[in-house]
């Protein structure tokens, strides 16, 4: 496992990071496909076999069981210092008015209760999920500033949004000598690359490092088109994100993938990986095949012919996964 900075900081991670929306009580979330604690402890094991020290989750996957697993798996199989746990803020996790979004009182809340399931005294990059345009950003990067201070957590990043949102965060925060964000994990794939045209530039800009979700497209780049899975037939969310057209590129992935005698979930990866900025994609896994593929595609190099095969069939779309 190769490891980078995370932007222009000193935090180093290793270059896949496992993503943990895949674990999760069924119950506790809308998530039906996501593993229960036996089964997401298997793969979070491995992963640390592996030499993976990223760990992301959120709030809100599976009403906060997510955390809770990775927490305790952690725990178990790792020393605090030597893992890099990240989560996310934004969604609501109650029903009342101030439940959810980037107020001060919403962050401050959820910092804790996010601690408390991840059994961790400190997260190292705590992550606004989506921008919120009924808070004002000032409050909203000092209660962020704040927890650091506080901390509570030693970097912060953002997720989806315009690359104009994100600048005006940005900026915020250097105006006021506050915490500025060091990462965004936002939506890059074979299938959606309209990314390339501000966000990714203006994260080369600031020396923010990207760390992409759904980089296999929710799985829609590792098998035939025409095919589901358990989690695609049921992931309302995903199946607003990809459309028909995309059946061509899927095809080219398989081609090429059936010429170097990989999987296509490497080559998909691979693709991400070496997009100018990236510095690790964000990879679900469901099972122990998937974490091999992700492992493996950290080897694998396209050439420039290989890249421009996979490319070439694009067509610009809207902006898709900001809600």
């Amino acid at each position: 496992m190769r490891y980078a900075k995370l932007g222009k900081s000193g935090l180093s991670v290793s270059r896949i990071c496992l993503g943990a929306m895949s674990f999760g009580e069924p119950l506790r979330g809308n998530h039906a496909w996501t593993l229960d604690e036996d089964q997401s402890r298997v793969i979070i094991k491995d992963a640390l076999d592996a030499g993976i020290n990223f760990f992301d989750t959120a709030n809100v996957y599976s009403a906060g069981s997510s955390e809770e697993i990775l927490g305790r798996a952690l725990a178990d199989f790792a020393l605090r210092d030597e893992v890099v746990i990240a989560t996310k803020v934004h969604g609501a996790m109650r029903s009342d008015i101030n439940a959810g979004g980037l107020s001060r009182k919403a962050i401050m809340t959820e910092i804790d209760h996010s601690l408390r399931r991840l059994g961790t005294d400190y997260v190292d990059l705590y992550q606004i999920h989506r921008f919120d345009s009924r808070t004002p950003v000032e409050e909203t990067m000092e209660a962020l500033h704040d927890v650091v201070k506080a901390g509570k957590a030693r970097y912060i990043g953002a997720s989806s949004m315009y690359a104009w949102q994100f600048s005006k965060l940005q900026y915020t925060a250097d105006l006021h000598g506050w915490t500025r964000f060091i990462s965004m994990q936002n939506h890059v794939n074979l299938l959606h690359r309209e990314e390339e045209r501000e966000m990714l530039p203006v994260c080369r800009d600031m020396g923010v490092g990207v760390i992409p979700w759904s980089p296999l497209a929710r799985g829609r780049l590792t098998r035939p088109w025409d095919t589901v899975s358990a989690r695609s037939e049921t992931d309302e969310f995903g199946q607003s994100l990809y459309h028909d057209d995309d059946a061509v590129i899927v095809d080219r992935v398989a081609s090429l993938a059936q010429r170097l005698g990989v999987p296509a979930a490497q080559v998909a990866l691979a693709w991400v990986q070496q997009q100018p900025g990236i510095t690790a994609p964000i990879v679900g896994v469901t099972k122990p095949g998937h974490l091999a593929d992700a492992v493996a595609a950290d080897a694998l190099t396209l050439t420039a012919e290989d890249m421009l095969l996979l490319e070439e069939p694009y067509t610009p779309r809207a902006v898709a996964g900001f809600r």
